[in-house]
């Protein structure tokens, strides 16, 4: 069944679902072939940095300026080398707790499909749909490294030398600049594997390890693309996590199974790095919710990842034969209600007019994207649109006006944002919306009918495409 869902998973990456964040990895990659010493904003024209530039998408950026392939065909070696990191990490990660032949299978499963009874989507999240959709992202390729990070620090910590622990701090480095959140994930897993450690690490281990440490912290403080340190203080993020506290039982429900398991491991070793994991991950994600840091609650696959390993696990550990054959039992189970969850992701390799009736009513179709402006819109051209376009315009070269995600960077993002809203108005007068055009540089708009701006018809404009949904594209004039 596990090698099933691989390949159906390779499947989707031939096809390459758009949908949340595809845009913006896009952009960052076209960003970076035009310019990879000084790329700007990825989204806006203006000249700051991003976190998006990170050194995974820097070696994207690479390979697309010296082969000239298509920006979504290196999404599709992105997505191709994430998912071979994500497997053999995993696979190096969970041998370091079982060398029984079906622990790896069984434990992709349950990274796989051990959720919830309702589909749930995020980046930096396991779950089959949600990795089919997010499969070429940054946080794919930093959750891939981070398992492999966690197999070598449990394997250094007997002997390892100065050398390995510096390879382990630039490792720890470059997961943090590629996907922050991940990051933060993977910091709690390597120090859970420490705490967890039998035996203790020798003083001079402890020490090389520290060095590892400092010099990770040298990597990122010396990154030249964004500061990474000064995304510390950033704000403006926990009404969009919010959700991440909504619904937590649909969502990750049959995780419980797992939070068993780790139980039976604790009673076992009360410093089993798979219970220390979890529990690092799910105190900070309720501290999260009690504070009302609601980002906070993207470090939650700190705790789903131990837990859906752990019920993988003791089917092989359990100490009497009838408890294994019960976590069997209801492991298998609940790998079946997790596999119906998400029976949806078929849709993206098979015709939805193919799929059976109950399965297709799982199927949510992605988004369909903008490439009918490709033949009109040059690179670097200013769109004027609302947020939802903003997110994938820049995928195919152009600039918006104002950037369809927060942007932690760019001084003038509420300005931008303002002038959208008024230009889109409908009770703005001519002159102004003309003023946001001319100040903002735009040669392009983009709207759904009833989104306001400028009439059609106004001599400012004219039509010059059409796209799904009743889109325009209109041409400024002048």
């Amino acid at each position: 069944m596990a090698l099933s869902l691989l390949a159906l998973l390779l499947l989707v990456i031939v096809r390459l679902p758009w949908a949340g964040d595809l845009g913006i990895h896009a952009a960052t990659i076209e960003r970076l072939r035009a310019d990879l010493l000084s790329p700007g904003d990825p989204l806006v024209d203006a000249d700051t940095p991003s976190p998006y530039y990170s050194p995974w998408t820097l070696l994207l950026g690479c390979l697309a300026k010296v082969t000239g392939l298509g920006t979504f065909v290196v999404l599709r070696v992105a997505a191709l080398a994430g998912l071979a990191l994500l497997v053999t990490g995993v696979r190096h990660f969970v041998r370091t707790f079982s060398t029984r032949p079906g622990a790896v299978p069984l434990a992709l499963l349950g990274l796989l499909l051990l959720w919830g009874p309702g589909l749930f989507n995020w980046s930096g999240f396991l779950g089959l749909n949600s990795l089919a959709l997010t499969v070429s992202y940054p946080s794919t390729f930093a959750l891939g490294l981070s398992f492999h990070f966690w197999a070598l620090v449990r394997k250094s910590l007997g002997d390892g030398g100065w050398l390995v622990f510096v390879g382990l701090g630039a490792l720890w480095s470059v997961i943090l600049l590629c996907h922050q959140f991940t990051g933060v994930v993977a910091t709690f897993g390597a120090l859970a594997m420490v705490l967890g450690a039998r035996p203790w690490p020798a003083r001079p281990v402890l020490v090389r390890l520290a060095g590892g440490v400092a010099f990770g912290l040298a990597v990122l403080a010396a990154w030249p693309y964004y500061s990474f340190f000064g995304l510390l203080g950033v704000g403006g993020l926990e009404e969009i996590h919010r959700s991440l506290y909504r619904g937590l039982l649909p969502h990750f429900g049959l995780v419980l199974l797992g939070v068993a398991a780790l139980v039976l491991r604790w009673r076992r070793d009360h410093r089993d790095p798979l219970v220390l994991f979890f529990a690092l991950g799910a105190a900070m994600f309720a501290a999260g919710g009690l504070t009302g840091h609601y980002s906070w609650g993207r470090v939650l696959p700190a705790a789903l990842i131990p837990a859906q390993l752990a019920a993988a696990l003791e089917v092989f550990e359990a100490g009497r034969a009838g408890v294994r054959r019960a976590c069997a039992g209801l492991l298998g189970a609940a790998l079946l209600l997790g596999a119906w969850t998400q029976a949806g992701t078929l849709g993206y390799v098979v015709p939805r007019s193919a799929l059976p009736a109950p399965v297709a009513a799982k199927y949510k179709a992605p988004w369909s994207g903008y490439d009918w402006l490709a033949p009109r819109v040059r690179y670097g051209d200013v769109v004027m649109a609302k947020t939802f376009p903003s997110r994938q315009i820049p995928a195919y070269g152009p600039y918006t006006v104002a950037p369809g995600y927060p942007d932690f960077f760019l001084p003038d993002q509420e300005a931008r944002a303002a002038a959208v809203r008024a230009y889109f108005a409908p009770a703005t007068p001519r002159p102004e919306r003309l003023g946001v055009l001319r100040r903002y540089g735009v040669r392009w708009i983009v709207q759904y009918p009833g989104d306001g701006g400028l009439r059609p018809g106004d001599p400012a404009l004219r039509v010059a495409g059409a796209g799904p949904k009743g889109q325009v594209l209109y041409e400024v004039l002048g």
